[in-house]
């Protein structure tokens, strides 16, 4: 997956998901999705490469990092609990879109019960079911 078609996957999918809003508070380079004013994914592009920046459990990140050189440490963001993916061979849609959907699980779990739009521990299981 190049660079733009996974800007275009990530941002369609994101737009899918209950209560996300897109913002740019950083300005017309920076798209921000959030979930009742909590950011769960970012796109930019760093020195001309697209990236998208998603939240992930910390041993995920970890695992992810490992075993896919187009995924890093979050940029600008918290290195633990943060990813950026790349364009590359080894991503996918199907990647994308469990990426996404886990970042805005993560964020939706911290929200209190009552803001929650899903249920975290149960929303976007036929994404995971799937693969």
């Amino acid at each position: 997956m190049n660079g733009a078609t996974l800007h275009k996957t990530a941002a369609e999918y994101a737009e899918e998901l209950p209560g996300a809003e897109l913002e740019h508070p950083f300005g017309p380079d920076w798209e921000v999705f959030k979930v009742r004013g909590k950011v769960f994914m970012l796109m930019t592009e760093v020195p001309g490469r697209p990236v998208v920046i998603l939240k992930s459990d910390p041993d995920e990140a970890r695992a992810l990092r490992d075993e896919n050189r187009h995924i890093s440490p979050g940029y600008h963001m918290n290195k633990k609990h943060w990813i950026t993916v790349e364009g590359g061979d080894t991503v996918d849609e199907s990647l994308v879109r469990e990426l996404v959907t886990e970042s805005y699980r993560l964020v939706v779990a911290r929200l209190p019960k009552a803001a929650q739009p899903v249920d975290p521990h149960s929303y976007g299981a036929r994404v995971e079911a799937a693969r």
